[in-house]
């Protein structure tokens, strides 16, 4: 599957979790219940992935964690606040660069509907 097909996948399978879920839950929850959908794809899914970085010539190993990354080349980030900051965009975006992939989603699970704020879709370069 190539970057859009892996993202309209991922698309069903967080509005099928709001669907059932419906919003005021835990980031974790949501998460949990996402990564098990995904899971369910086929499609490789890996939860809470450590991202090395360098700093001041030193590699530090365990500095960020993506919350999932879907094939192999999607960062997901899961949240479920009020609403999304630019803070929210900028943190899936260094994820990107750190990583050195191009596509990532924000997805906020405290929305009425998931389409009408809850999806964000962010590239790198």
């Amino acid at each position: 599957m190539n970057d859009d097909e892996l993202g309209t996948v991922l698309i069903g399978c967080a509005i099928q979790v709001h669907r059932t879920l419906g919003p005021g839950l835990l980031e974790s929850v949501y998460e949990t219940c996402l990564v098990h959908e995904l899971m369910k794809t086929g499609v490789d899914v890996k939860k809470q992935v450590p991202v090395p970085f360098i700093y001041d010539g030193v590699t530090f190993g365990e500095g960020f964690r993506i919350d999932i990354l879907y094939g192999g080349r999607i960062v997901v980030e899961v949240k479920a606040s009020e609403k999304l900051l630019p803070i929210h965009s900028a943190q899936v975006l260094t994820y990107l660069k750190l990583v050195d992939l191009r596509v990532g989603y924000l997805l906020n699970f405290n929305v009425e509907q998931m389409r009408q704020g809850g999806i964000k879709r962010l590239v790198n370069g």
